[in-house]
């Protein structure tokens, strides 16, 4: 991979300008957070190769940001910056879904291999798609509209072209609220109560023409969220 993104979350001001000038030695385009808060809206707004993590963080712990991105971005490889070495620490980082624990203090000459490591396993990015066929139709992502059967175009707002974009790029899989929330809007789902997705799920299925009672294209799965159904699956 040639100069991976990377997102630095790190209250520290000595340790990130540490990793950071690493991070550009080794030819990376690294980019840096000091708060929790900030660095979750950065994660979920831009399009990253791999995030570094500190857990003990203002505005938002490492944990929250944990959960919110693994739940957004699967994909995206994290590795967990930490003071605490405790096996059950670097058991429950795992299983919150990072993809390596690095405790400090650690040599930059470790962490970078670690990156190495980890970017090498992950699997290799394609653009996401720019059309998208369905069961009456295609989406144009590019242009951000609809062609329907008969050659009817319907226009989509930006929101909810994310959305089936989001949706279309998980084709088959069940996502949640949460998920969409975290993914598209950029919040952290967490404890807040709002109709936002349903809203736009509700507009989106009558530009596509598809029954709420019985869809085609974007299904209800009661309970856990949305399915889209890409044409011929």
């Amino acid at each position: 991979m040639s100069s991976p993104r990377t997102l630095v979350i790190e209250d520290d001001s000595a340790i990130r300008r540490g990793v950071m000038d690493a991070l550009r030695a080794a030819g990376h385009q690294p980019t840096e957070a000091a708060r929790g808060d900030d660095g979750l809206q950065l994660a979920l707004s831009r399009e990253f190769d791999l995030m570094l993590l500190d857990m003990v963080l203002p505005g938002n712990s490492g944990w929250e940001i944990l959960r919110v991105v693994r739940a957004a971005r699967p994909e995206l490889p994290i590795i967990v910056l930490t003071a605490c070495g405790a096996e059950n620490q670097r058991v429950e980082g795992l299983q919150f879904g990072a993809d390596d624990y690095v405790v400090k203090p650690f040599s930059l000459r470790e962490l970078l291999a670690r990156v190495d490591a980890v970017l090498r396993r992950a699997p290799a990015r394609s653009p996401g798609p720019t059309s998208v066929p369905f069961e009456g139709g295609v989406i144009d992502m590019l242009n951000r509209s609809l062609v329907l059967e008969g050659g009817e175009t319907v226009e989509l707002s930006e929101k909810e072209t994310e959305v089936l974009l989001f949706l279309a790029a998980r084709s088959g899989q069940v996502v949640s609220r949460e998920q969409l929330l975290a993914g598209v809007w950029g919040l952290d789902p967490k404890g807040l109560n709002t109709r936002t997705v349903d809203m736009h799920i509700t507009r989106v299925r009558e530009k596509l023409h598809d029954d709420a009672a019985n869809p085609r294209v974007l299904k209800t799965v009661w309970g856990r969220g949305y399915q889209f159904q890409a044409a011929g699956r």
